[in-house]
């Protein structure tokens, strides 16, 4: 009780990066419980991607717990934190790419090489980030490197693969619900290299143009984390429903 009194002192009410550490945990954790409960009105082939997307936000409510910790107590960003959170997440928000394509016939290669890119992408940016020297030519190298990743999922689902296979399946509910999760990726993931160039070194950071401070960075990952995350499960979701509505209607038929 102490400890948690001490907590909720630290959280100043005008400091808004706190006021979204605590709100992301909490709807990280409810999306959580939400995907778990409804994997029982899916059909069996769509049950691992509602599990997945419980999962995905339970490992980030669970991180989340933890960083609002470390940032009431020490103000500071708990890069670490989160970049284990998001080596775990991300590759398992492509894993969702490929289970939602499976059945249009998507290989295991495909999961392997979206997996392969998102790791590539989260550790290149982890060592521009955590081990920065505040020299811009140190956080312009990783970020290009880390780009690279995401280049290849964000082309893989615009164009490529993804994309393909999404067309294939001749199903209304996966090409728009494909063509949402692209969207995620070209817009909802290009808030973290944003924040990514508002730590020292970085373009828009203080040693660049001095647009952002780390706090910034704070919440933009924080707010981007919650939507990112949450709003990818329930367009899986909306798939997952919509499938299963379809294979009731021809069984019944």
């Amino acid at each position: 009780m102490e400890n948690l009194l001490l907590e909720i002192i630290q959280i100043k009410k005008d400091d808004p990066v706190a006021f979204t550490f605590f709100t992301g945990y909490m709807a990280m954790f409810a999306a959580s419980i939400f995907f778990f409960f409804e994997r029982g009105t899916v059909s069996g082939k769509w049950k691992t991607s509602l599990l997945i997307s419980g999962l995905i936000t339970g490992i980030a409510a669970v991180h989340y717990f933890y960083m609002r910790d470390y940032y009431t107590v020490t103000g500071e960003n708990p890069t670490a934190l989160r970049y284990i959170d998001w080596t775990l997440t991300v590759p398992l928000m492509c894993v969702e790419f490929y289970l939602i394509l499976k059945p249009a016939g998507a290989k295991v290669g495909l999961l392997w090489k979206m997996i392969i890119a998102s790791v590539w992408m989260l550790v290149a940016g982890y060592i521009g980030e955590a081990f920065t020297d505040g020299s811009m030519s140190h956080s312009v190298i990783w970020g290009v490197l880390s780009t690279v990743g995401y280049a290849y999922i964000l082309y893989a689902a615009w164009f490529g693969e993804v994309k393909q296979l999404a067309d294939q399946s001749q199903s209304p509910a996966v090409i728009k619900g494909i063509r949402a999760l692209a969207w995620f990726v070209l817009v909802g993931w290009a808030i973290y290299p944003i924040g990514y160039m508002a730590m020292p070194g970085g373009w828009l950071g203080p040693d660049g143009a001095g647009l952002l401070t780390t706090s910034s960075m704070d919440l933009i990952y924080n707010i981007g984390d919650a939507v990112n995350k949450i709003g990818f499960g329930l367009v899986v979701y909306a798939i997952a429903k919509a499938e299963t509505a379809k294979e009731q209607g021809l069984t019944t038929a």
